[in-house]
């Protein structure tokens, strides 16, 4: 799975990380980004579909996502952000 280095403010990282972990949501802030990007992607495909805006098929559906997320954190294993 290709890597990838973003600038996130330390305010929001704080708020990140108050999701992560034992008692968070998510296991790490990996875990939490591609969670967020897929929640943003769908919304944009609900918006584009609105406007009819969408190639036949080309958006990747939710399970698709979670397909290849879940491969990728059997390849990721360890926290990363």
């Amino acid at each position: 799975m290709p890597k990838i280095s973003v600038e996130i403010p330390g305010e929001l990282l704080d708020d990140l990380d108050e999701h992560v972990g034992d008692d968070g949501k998510f296991v790490n802030r990996s875990d939490a980004v591609r969670a967020s990007i897929r929640k943003t992607l769908d919304l944009l495909d609900e918006i584009d579909a609105r406007h009819d805006r969408l190639d036949g098929g080309a958006a990747a559906t939710d399970a698709d996502r979670d397909d290849a997320d879940r491969d990728a954190s059997d390849a990721d294993g360890a926290e990363d952000a």
